[in-house]
């Protein structure tokens, strides 16, 4: 180091800096909300970022040092010469190179430390007309240690002030980026008027970045970007792409100043790796330039260790656990109106929110739930409940208390049901047989805040689950934080016997590009049921998570909000399946699950709580699907369907259906919604008298190869009762309807012809339209018929026809029976007989209802290797009912007669007390 200049040492500057000044810097230089250590002052890993002393203090010029004011930066050069060269003008500098050294971590303020910065001239160099050179090295000193936190060398370049006869100075090494192959990363960043104008708050306050003027005499055309914002803003660049934003993997960076930025050019950064490594710190070359123009910094070079991009601590599809509420994290950054970061999450349970991702008018993210109110904001700084691994959430469900109850002797908390305390007989014991982990079948860790099969998968594992618990053949791992399938695979893998699996509530992220799901060969080979319920999965998703299982027999899909199926691959369940449960998603026609007809072994089909309303949408061509004749389970319950057509149909699609359950439809609901032949006073009889017992009624006799309906078996007796039934609610319908319109009434009953033939064809009596205003349409014409014991076993019989007005009261009607069989009119009992049907016992227990029926039958399929039909059992206890003709007494008062019959035409029994 010689040369005029050269080794002056500049009075020692002392400096100091806030958590506030690290803070702007970070932000200034292009930190990102996912990097809140170098953002948020709160973070437990809060950090300077690593190359902030170069706003310190550098070379000729104050920066910052230990003003929390601005800087006169024209005067606070003037204030120190270097001897033995001319005083060059500090209104006509810019940076020329530097380079900085990390030797050890900034900490987040001065405070509590004396820090300064001690300079040197390495040299001054008379570079001709162009300019001069002024090199020095800083270094950022712990004044009452003397140990470097960082040093940096580097180059100013005073245009226009050469020429005074100083040297050269030695030339400049190069490290050029490679020109055989891409960069390894490009990064980008546009820039604004208001760039330079937030950097320079740091503490450059060179005019040239804020006023035109002095640019514009310096030949620039008016204000230019500190060349120190680039060279700072390609910092965090390679630290964020490479090292993860960890400041440790970072510990040397240098690059060139080639041109000047003007506010509004776009940067380019291109990275390349050398793959040079020397004591675990790879060299890495750089350049930045202006899109479509010039280089900005060259020379770029960095010593790194290259982890690779930072994981983010808050991203999209992460779970989150907050006081025992799981959520999905899909959105973090700022909110209008608002200061900070914010998350923006997706609840499990939908009603803890407040909104769908939108608020005040903007749209922030979208929810995977269909629910207005699935989302909400909360602070990162929010407290999240800890994620668990499979073995410790296994002893803390099974094992915990009863370690707890045997070594500590105290009393075990008391249950406390309505304010009164619980006495536990027999639990003790339970807790014992439950706390031998090796011996347990039945395994369930719902909620268990599972992310993981082991805390770390790479290490060795001194406690398997596979020897942990391997006797597992039933396994419940729903609403836990697993984000991928792959900690499924891996704990699966270890449970040789595992038979049935539960992942419900669990939200996948990724599953067609999930490499751990995709390399899984035998780990699911043994599991014959898979249950994922809730979900939120797409039907593609779910196939494919299913191909897995290769010896599949009941797939459980409900509550995944699916409208539509696609087409199945080619996959192993499509010859294994024989039951599948679709209960509860939103399909509207049975086209939607057509491509279920694939699957040539299905037998059960579970299809409860849709919104399916016909066999195929009306503006379509598309024809109802057919399923294979062994498919003769169906579930239709809780659905849409307003129409006997439908019902008719379903042999048509179900050709093996030989089990339904059908209850709470409209139609079932109210058999003669789709009576359109009736008349209105037929309807609103037909109301008053409908009821699911009709309904059955009706079922049975439209489908005739129905042998259980709603879990309970159909006799031979119920089938005759019922078609016979059917038989004549089709004659009323007929009566109801002029002769010309009787074929639209049969085309709704495609078993007329069939049921005319078994059972004769009933009589079709249609009554003439009667003007209400004539004196017949006020008479009722009443055939009595009388029956009286003789005392000596046998009976007598007699019929009487009349005429009585309607008006009469039921006491005027007794007295003109007791006149035609000279009877005493109060001692007569009347009876309306009406020709309808009623149930005598038998339907009123509907077993549609019975959650334990539908736990019995999947129950069945479990154990039932072939999952045989549930359809081929009957309901516990369940049997066909009697119907008989309903009959209605005509008791005595003042109502009158016409209220009390329906029709003009009436049948009268007379009964004698």
């Amino acid at each position: 180091m010689s040369g005029p200049g050269a080794g002056f040492e500049y009075p020692s500057k002392e400096v100091s800096w806030l958590k506030r000044d690290a803070l702007l810097f970070a932000n200034s230089i292009g930190c990102t909300a996912d990097e809140l250590h170098f953002l948020y002052e709160l973070d437990p890993n809060f950090s300077v970022f690593p190359t902030y002393p170069i706003v310190l203090q550098t070379y000729l010029i104050a920066f910052k040092q230990v003003s929390q004011e601005t800087v006169d930066f024209y005067a606070a050069e003037k204030a120190t010469k270097i001897p033995g060269v001319p005083d060059f003008d500090a209104t006509r500098v810019v940076d020329g190179q530097r380079q900085i050294q990390f030797f050890k971590a900034i900490p987040p303020t001065s405070a509590g430390k004396k820090f300064e910065v001690r300079s040197k001239v390495l040299g001054v160099y008379d570079k001709g007309r162009p300019g001069s050179v002024v090199e020095t090295q800083m270094d950022l000193v712990d004044a009452n240690t003397n140990e470097v936190y960082t040093r940096i060398v580097g180059s100013a370049f005073f245009v226009n002030q050469g020429n005074w006869g100083g040297p050269k100075g030695p030339a400049t090494v190069n490290y050029p980026e490679p020109k055989d192959r891409k960069p390894d990363a490009v990064f980008e960043l546009q820039t604004t008027p208001e760039t330079a104008l937030l950097y320079r708050l740091n503490g450059d306050y060179n005019p040239l970045h804020a006023d035109p003027v002095p640019g514009k005499k310096m030949g620039f055309g008016g204000v230019i970007i500190h060349g120190l914002f680039s060279w700072n803003w390609a910092a965090h660049g390679l630290l964020k792409h490479l090292g993860g934003s960890n400041p440790a993997n970072i510990k040397e960076y240098q690059a060139r100043f080639a041109s000047p930025v003007r506010p509004g050019d776009k940067l380019v950064a291109s990275v390349w790796r050398t793959g040079e490594i020397k004591d675990g710190w790879e060299e890495v070359r750089f350049n930045v330039a202006v899109a479509g123009g010039k280089v900005a910094l060259s020379n770029g070079r960095a010593l790194m260790k290259c982890t690779g991009p930072k994981q983010n601590k808050f991203y999209n599809g992460q779970r989150r656990c907050y006081d025992g509420a799981l959520c999905t994290v899909r959105y973090s950054g700022e909110v209008a109106g608002t200061s900070g970061v914010w998350l923006g999450v997706e609840w499990d349970d939908p009603s803890r929110g407040k909104h769908d991702g939108q608020h005040k008018g903007v749209r922030y993210f979208s929810c995977k739930s269909k629910s207005p109110t699935a989302a909400s904001f909360v602070r990162p700084t929010r407290a999240a409940d800890a994620p668990q691994v499979f073995i410790p959430a296994l002893k803390q469900k099974y094992a915990s208390e009863a370690t707890q109850d045997h070594g500590s002797g105290l009393a075990a908390k008391p249950i406390v049901i309505s304010g009164k305390v619980a006495e536990e007989v027999g639990f003790d014991k339970i807790r014992r047989q439950q706390a031998q982990l090796s011996e347990l079948k039945i395994v369930i860790l719902d909620g268990a805040r599972m992310a993981h099969a082991y805390a770390d998968p790479n290490e060795s594992k001194t406690e398997s689950i596979g020897q942990t618990c391997p006797k597992v053949t039933e396994l419940d791992l729903s609403r836990n934080l697993f984000e991928s399938f792959g900690p499924i695979v891996d704990i699966c893998s270890e449970l040789p016997l595992l038979k049935v699996l539960r992942v419900n509530g669990n939200r996948f992220r990724k599953v067609l590009n999930d490499p751990r799901l995709e390399s899984a060969g035998n780990e699911f080979q043994g599991i014959r049921e898979l249950v994922l319920e809730e979900n939120l999965l797409d039907w593609e998703e779910i196939c494919h998570i299913a191909s897995k299982f290769s010896a599949l027999n009941i797939l459980s899909a409900s509550l995944n909000q699916l409208s539509r199926l696609s087409p199945i691959p080619s996959v192993p369940f499509i010859s294994t399946l024989v039951s599948i449960d679709l209960e509860f998603n939103n399909f509207t026609s049975l086209t939607d699950i057509a491509p279920l007809t694939a699957i040539t072994t299905l037998k059960n089909l579970h299809l409860k709580g849709n919104r399916i309303s016909t066999p195929a949408p009306a503006p379509t061509s598309e024809p109802a699907p057919v399923f294979p004749p062994a498919l003769s389970y169906l579930d239709m319950s809780y659905n849409q369907v307003t129409t006997w057509t439908f019902v008719d149909s379903l042999p048509d699609s179900f050709p093996g259906l030989v089990s339904l359950r059908f209850a709470h439809n409209p139609i079932y609901d109210n058999p003669e919604l789709d009576n359109q032949g009736a008349s209105t006073k037929q309807a609103t009889d037909n109301k008053r008298v409908a009821n699911t017992d009709e309904a059955y009624m009706f079922m049975v006799a439209r489908l005739p190869n129905l042998k259980t309906l709603n879990f309970s078996t159909i006799t031979a007796a119920d089938r005759t009762n019922a078609e016979m039934y059917y038989l004549s609610r089709i004659a009323r319908q007929l009566s109801a309807v002029p002769e010309t319109l009787e074929g639209e009434v049969l085309a709704r009953h495609r078993r007329w012809g069939e049921l005319c033939e078994i059972y004769g064809e009933p009589a079709i009596i249609r009554q003439q339209e009667v003007n209400p205003n004539f004196l017949e349409a006020r008479l009722v014409t009443v055939h009595f018929s009388f029956v009286r014991n003789t005392g000596v076993g046998g009976r007598k019989a007699g019929e009487m026809t009349t005429r009585i007005p309607k008006s009469f009261d039921i006491y005027r009607v007794k007295s003109i029976a007791g006149k035609l069989f000279g009877l005493p009119p109060l001692k007569l009992r009347l009876v309306w007989e009406t020709g309808e049907w009623d149930p005598v016992a038998g339907y009123d227990d509907e077993g549609g209802d019975s959650s334990e029926d539908e736990e019995l039958e999947a129950e069945r399929e479990r154990q039932d290797g072939e999952a045989a039909s549930v359809g081929a059992v009957s309901h516990s206890g369940g049997k066909g009912g009697r119907w008989v003709k309903r009959e209605v007494e005509l008791k005595d008062g003042p109502r009158q007669f016409g209220y009390c019959v329906d029709g003009l035409d009436v049948r009268v029994r007379v009964e004698s007390h």
